[in-house]
């Protein structure tokens, strides 16, 4: 009996399918705006450098892609973390993950501005 009584309050907690679907897709906006941010840089990079006959190396090329699937990975992750749980803490888990990707992005940039030269050969 105690496991009945246990389980009852876990699932009367849990976010409705629509209103977890609504919150990750919402957030999941924003992840894909960073994912295609990353990408068109990645992009915009390398015919800037292949113009001026200097090609990316090998950190260059890890960061721009890893610029562009580390919001994945968080999302992922952030999505794993809220499945089972109410709608404040998968709003908060999502923000936090976006937060943490939006501090990494801007870690890219001021790298990839400051540190042109460690980028290229």
């Amino acid at each position: 009996m105690t496991d009945a009584t246990s389980a009852a309050p876990a699932s009367g907690r849990r976010t409705p399918v629509w209103l977890l679907g609504t919150i990750v897709g919402l957030f999941g906006l924003f992840y894909a705006y960073a994912v295609w941010n990353a990408i068109g840089n990645l992009i915009t990079s390398v015919q800037y450098f292949a113009g001026i006959h200097v090609p990316l190396n090998a950190l260059g090329w890890f960061l721009w892609i890893f610029a562009a699937v580390l919001p994945v990975i968080v999302f992922v992750a952030g999505f794993r973390l809220a499945f089972r749980r109410a709608p404040g803490p998968v709003v908060l888990i999502m923000l936090s993950g976006l937060a943490l990707v939006a501090v990494f992005w801007l870690n890219v940039v001021a790298y990839s501005v400051l540190n042109t030269n460690a980028l290229i050969s």
